[in-house]
């Protein structure tokens, strides 16, 4: 098993998987993204499980996606001939139901197509379900059916396998010589109707044409046309379909640095990723995306005295309990294997700037009846009065830092943005008394900022108020609005950040120690902040370099991790990473539009 640099990835939007260069599923869980695991080879190879097709004397020739689709091909070379084998999940609209309804199915289909000769092929079928928690038992259960099962004290979950190999080639690992196609389709359902080779070709005609057009649909610039598509259609993979949040990556515990224990699970929903979302998709012409996920924001955290989380699980849960399974040795040994997540009952006062301002977006996008604006202003005067108590106090920060609260900067800044947003949506709902009776705090808001998080020594905002630490979020107050990209405090924090947090052209998010010591690893995100950046400063040259190396570090099928190693470029953390692949097309999109260089409101 290669590292994620060669890895691609499989989904419909209800779950995804990872495919491994020798053509293994690394890593699935079913039925859904945060569902327990059926194969996680990629964080114990020997008690994980995988699915592997094998060439009996060849091997994997070439990899990549069937143009623009979520559709991924392997082909196989060897003295015996050559066969492709063809990995998707299943999706296409339900025809009773109308073009906007998608009710995908968990299943996995692998079709292997002979091409040349007489290739021999032996399949590798070893689930492990439930995190591999209990002994997963697999066996014939019919004439073309293999079930899987694990049982345990609270636990009992099943697994099924159907193909038109025979049960005994793939339970023996019987050496198979291909003549004709043939598939397996692995479900978390028994099927009411028994797949076959007639109703599985409609499945993948069904499905191209599903992301053909979906990606036709898809507005892109000229320069960057391939890598906006494939950052797109990972986006689509990535957006559950069910309820409309975006999962922030498909696995849990890829560590950020290879034997270290920055090892967290990404199979949730983080509030702060909206803004960014929100506008990306209405660009790119996907604004019934963007609707879902702010319906989903706004139904999630809507009664006055709910107070806000960072992040929720994919239907709206807010009690993610993090825990550990020592019994898996992790990713290259990189302990603990983590799965909930500890930080969604921290306080981190950027949230509420995050969430006005996808408000103050969608508001603007689409028109709403008078009982929907009126929860929506119900909800932005109670936000409000959030940021009233709060703004002045410590948090912990976007980094979700497990240490002392501390005066960041950045959530200063987004507190800012909150009362900036209300205070435009005020105006727009006809509430101008309200607005002028706020617009005091913003400003004081703004001078405090100011005054306290910046070092005049440095030349450049800090990460937090007293201190001579850096921070690359503070890369984006030009693009909220919080000052002008021409601003001399903005144009120097830029120029201070790059000389201090840049590396081969890469970014640390901060470099000073945390609560697991120094971070080691690019962080892929603030790379395209930093190209954000200079582009709002005026440096649109040094910006289009930057996003160029950028492009070039994404893995061979267009892929992104939340992590990237300065020297090697190898991808690290946890993958595909969702936001990494919206800041992609959000550059992009800024690099192409020449208005970039007007001034921001503030």
């Amino acid at each position: 098993m290669d590292d994620n640099y060669y890895q691609g990835v499989i989904g419909n939007g209800r779950t995804a998987a990872l495919i491994e260069p020798d053509s293994s599923i690394s890593f699935c869980c079913l039925p859904d993204f945060d569902s327990g695991t059926v194969m996680a080879s990629i964080l114990d190879q020997e008690k994980g499980g995988s699915f592997r097709i094998e060439m009996i004397g060849g091997r994997v020739a070439h990899q990549d996606y069937d143009h623009h689709t979520g559709i991924f091909v392997s082909r196989f070379e060897g003295p015996d001939g050559s066969f492709e084998l063809v990995d998707f999940m299943p999706r296409y609209h339900d025809v009773h139901t109308g073009p906007n309804y998608e009710d995908v199915a968990p299943d996995i289909i692998r079709i292997l197509n002979p091409l040349s000769g007489a290739p021999k092929v032996r399949v590798h079928y070893d689930p492990k379900l439930e995190y591999a928690r209990h002994p997963t038992v697999t066996a014939e259960d019919g004439a073309t059916r293999i079930k899987s099962t694990t049982r345990g004290k609270d636990i009992y979950e099943s697994l099924y396998l159907y193909s038109n190999l025979p049960n005994d080639a793939i339970l023996s690992r019987r050496e198979i010589t291909l003549t004709d196609s043939r598939f397996l389709l692995m479900s978390y359902h028994d099927k009411l109707a028994e797949p076959d080779r007639d109703s599985i070709n409609l499945m993948l005609q069904r499905t191209r044409s599903y992301w053909l057009v979906w990606s036709a649909r898809t507005q892109r610039t000229e320069k960057y046309a391939e890598q906006m598509i494939r950052s797109a259609i990972t986006l689509k993979m990535l957006q559950f379909s069910p309820s409309g949040a975006f999962v922030a990556a498909v696995t849990t515990s890829l560590p950020e640095t290879i034997g270290e224990e920055r090892n967290w699970d990404y199979r949730f929903c983080w509030i702060r990723d909206a803004s960014m979302t929100v506008s990306t998709l209405h660009r790119i012409g996907h604004p019934f995306m963007a609707t879902r996920f702010v319906d989903w924001v706004l139904n999630t955290v809507r009664t006055k005295d709910d107070s806000l989380q960072i992040m929720y699980g994919l239907r709206g849960e807010k009690i993610l309990t993090e825990e550990t399974l020592d019994h898996l040795d992790g990713y290259h040994g990189s302990k603990p294997v983590r799965i909930g997540n500890a930080a969604y009952y921290q306080e981190q006062h950027d949230i509420y700037g995050v969430l006005l301002d996808v408000i103050w977006q969608d508001i603007q996008e689409r028109k709403r009846t008078p009982e929907a604006m009126e929860r929506i202003w119900t909800t932005v005067r109670s936000i409000v009065k959030t940021v009233e108590a709060n703004w002045e106090q410590p948090d912990r920060g976007i980094w979700e830092i497990r240490g002392e609260k501390q005066h960041f900067v950045f959530s200063k800044v987004l507190c800012w943005v909150a009362l900036d947003r209300a205070i435009k949506i005020s105006c727009m709902l006809g509430k101008e008394e309200w607005a002028k009776a706020h617009i005091t705090l913003r400003d004081h808001i703004h001078g405090t900022i100011c005054r306290e998080g910046w070092n005049e020594e440095l030349g450049a905002f800090t990460q937090s108020y007293e201190t001579n630490f850096l921070d690359a979020s503070n890369l984006l107050m030009a693009d909220l609005g919080f000052l002008p990209g021409k601003d001399p405090r903005f144009q120097s924090t830029v120029a201070v950040t790059e000389r201090i947090l840049c590396r081969n052209g890469l970014m640390y998010r901060y470099r000073n120690s945390d609560d697991f010591g120094e971070p080691s690893s690019a962080f892929t995100v603030c790379s395209f902040w930093m190209v954000k950046a200079l582009v709002h400063a005026g440096r649109k040259d040094d910006a289009r370099k930057m996003f160029d190396r950028l492009v070039k570090a994404a893995n061979p099928h267009g892929l992104y991790g939340e992590d990237l190693d300065f020297e090697t470029l190898r991808h690290l953390g946890n993958f595909p990473q969702a936001y990494s692949h919206l800041a992609l097309i959000d550059c992009a999109l800024l690099l192409q539009d020449d208005s970039t260089f007007s001034e921001l409101p503030a």
